[in-house]
């Protein structure tokens, strides 16, 4: 693998890059109709489409990505520095607590939260 990206199906392409944009701290490395990029870290991306975009892609091979709107169809496990802190942020900015930060089984401190779209973001601290 060159790079790796992970894309976000998202009902508000706008509104989506500015919640990613203020949350994460950093700017979009791309940010067209259709499309907006954050570089996460070297080769790796997270990107936002609109469901609009990628219905007319996957055509009626699938159900439109609308259908699924605040279920949770995926997780951004983000391990950090300041979970706590990104967990706060995120509420503010109006994700939806889904799991205190604490310590779990696997080792890490971890706390998750909904985004605006209902997917999970999960703020990890390694132990």
């Amino acid at each position: 693998m060159v790079e790796i990206e992970f894309i976000l199906y998202v009902s508000d392409q706008q509104k989506s890059k500015d919640f990613y944009q203020q949350l994460l701290n950093i700017r979009p490395s791309l940010d067209v109709p259709g499309m907006t990029e954050f570089k996460l870290k070297e080769g790796v991306k997270l990107g936002l489409m609109p469901e609009n975009s990628i219905a007319k892609i996957l055509q009626d091979r699938t159900a439109h990505p609308k259908e699924g709107q605040g279920i949770p169809r995926c997780e951004l496990y983000l391990v950090v520095e300041n979970a706590k802190e990104l967990i706060n942020k995120g509420i503010q900015l109006g994700c939806k607590e889904i799991s205190k930060l604490c310590n779990r089984d696997w080792g890490d401190k971890v706390g998750y939260i909904s985004d605006i779209d209902g997917h999970i973001i999960a703020f990890a601290e390694r132990g």
